[in-house]
């Protein structure tokens, strides 16, 4: 096992309150259908809407690397607050009014990143992804993010297992004191992590699931996708890097399976 029981049981519960907060918030939207503070989706085919976001990633990864060639620590800083201050203002959004929303946002933000701490860094990771749902999963469909998870898992193999810039960049950002993704400290000097990639690609998934086959067929695809991550984390090794993507897209499919069969 990879954690202690107890470390593992409160992430994976933190990893599943993420995807019901997120799909709350996208239901939100689904019914609005339209973004705060003035911001416009895209308009893109849904069967193909997985090509720019691929592209972003593979972007923002290169942009990243760049970063860290150069040690350019508060640019990141910089980029980093700014997004997540983005986010967060979209997803509380959905619960109360735009301005105030941006003013729980940018004090959470700060907070963040100037007085960390455990409880508010998590706190903010359980919203963060609800913003890029609420944005995205709308403009797809089941293909396109069936797709998208599929060249995701490729992608994170292989940055984890071949080229290893995935760890470099895990370390970048405990170096910068910023990772995006839920966070665990316990014993002496010990942390246990999961990546932002990782909520928020398998809640994408579980957003678009919800908006076209229902709330039932999405939670069973939550709970499956929940179920590959402490599988994951039971027979996983410590001190060992695994992408974590190829078992939570296994668990996505799963989940998708079951809700068709039912």
């Amino acid at each position: 096992m990879k954690h202690t029981l107890k470390v593992t049981l409160i992430l994976v519960v933190l990893f599943l309150l993420s995807h019901l907060i997120g799909l709350f918030i996208v239901s939100e939207y689904v019914d609005t259908g339209e973004l705060p503070y003035g911001i416009e989706r895209p308009e893109i085919e849904e069967n193909t809407s997985y090509l720019p976001i691929i592209i972003a990633v593979l972007l923002a990864s290169g942009i990243f690397l760049l970063l860290m060639k150069f040690n350019a620590v508060k640019i990141w800083k910089i980029w980093f607050i700014f997004a997540t201050v983005y986010l967060l203002g979209i997803a509380f959004s959905a619960l109360v009014s735009s301005i105030v929303a941006l003013g729980i946002a940018l004090v959470l933000g700060l907070l963040k990143f100037y007085k960390p701490n455990m409880i508010v860094h998590n706190f903010t990771e359980l919203f963060i992804y609800s913003g890029i749902a609420a944005i995205f999963a709308p403009m797809m469909s089941i293909l396109a993010v069936s797709i998208l998870l599929i060249l995701i898992s490729i992608y994170d193999a292989i940055a984890v297992w071949k080229t290893k810039h995935m760890v470099k960049m895990a370390k970048f950002h405990a170096k910068a004191n910023m990772f995006a993704g839920l966070l665990v400290p316990y014993g002496k000097n010990k942390n246990a992590l999961l990546g932002g990639g990782d909520i928020g690609f398998t809640l994408l998934f579980s957003g678009v699931v919800f908006i076209k086959l229902g709330l039932v067929a999405a939670i069973i695809t939550s709970l499956m996708t929940t179920l590959a991550l402490f599988l994951l984390f039971i027979y996983s090794k410590k001190d060992r890097f695994y992408p974590a993507m190829p078992f939570l897209s296994a668990g996505c499919f799963l989940g998708l399976l079951i809700a068709f069969l039912i």
